[in-house]
């Protein structure tokens, strides 16, 4: 579908939202719509997802073809990694062999694939091209993904989110046998100032709170000791 623009227009811009291109004066109509994400970051051995949306004005059909490419930086040479027409057809060569997987949905708009091990290496320029005849107009989304090393930094937060978790609780636990305790305490003193005796049942009372403190001293010492270990594996 086309219609000629105001006479004497030149030029080329794009307007996603509505799948319009307009070139040299035409508008071209998109009946075809892609999506993906301009920026992605991603962490060396973390398997990293590039999002791919599109809308069809046509049904879905065994016709439709999806194919991603990437193109390293600094260079204009891109490469296929990944092709689908009713099945899967990752790469089978280049640095990306056995790492591309298939992740979307045609049936629901969803054109995705994930990196799996990801590296430094990796990063650079991907692109997501859809055709679904008699569909096959369409725009040309980019991704470009940056993978970096986890700093420090992002494992001390790590640390410090856990020690959270475990110290926190451990905590008050702690506060609240020591206002127990205390109270005891000040109880017994007073008790036995006056000469009081205690009876057969506060004996039993006494013990079963002697047993409740003693269990939870030793969660109190288990969190410890998994904190100790979960940093240990952090590390």
């Amino acid at each position: 579908m086309q219609q000629r623009g105001a006479a004497g227009s030149r030029g080329c811009a794009l307007f996603p939202l509505l799948g319009v291109l307009f070139f040299q004066g035409v508008y071209i109509v998109f009946s075809l719509e892609i999506r993906a994400d301009a920026h992605v970051r991603g962490y060396v051995g973390e398997k990293i997802k590039l999002k791919c949306t599109f809308k069809s004005t046509s049904d879905v059909t065994d016709k439709l073809t999806i194919d991603w490419t990437y193109r390293p930086p600094s260079s204009s040479r891109t490469v296929s990694i990944f092709h689908y027409q009713s099945f899967q057809y990752p790469t089978t060569a280049g640095t990306f062999r056995d790492r591309i997987s298939w992740v979307g949905n045609v049936y629901k708009g969803d054109a995705s694939i994930s990196i799996s091990n990801p590296t430094i290496k990796d990063n650079g320029t991907f692109s997501c091209a859809v055709k679904n005849p008699p569909d096959v107009h369409h725009n040309i989304p980019m991704t470009e993904l940056t993978v970096t090393e986890r700093g420090f930094g992002t494992m001390l937060s790590s640390v410090a989110l856990l020690s959270i978790l475990v110290f926190v609780p451990s905590a008050l636990v702690v506060a609240l046998l020591l206002v127990r305790m205390g109270r005891k305490a000040a109880g017994l003193k007073k008790r036995s100032r006056s000469g009081y005796k205690k009876s057969s049942i506060e004996v039993s009372d006494d013990t079963d709170q002697e047993e409740e403190e003693a269990c939870m001293a030793r969660l109190c010492v288990r969190c410890a000791e998994c904190l100790d270990s979960d940093y240990e594996e952090t590390y």
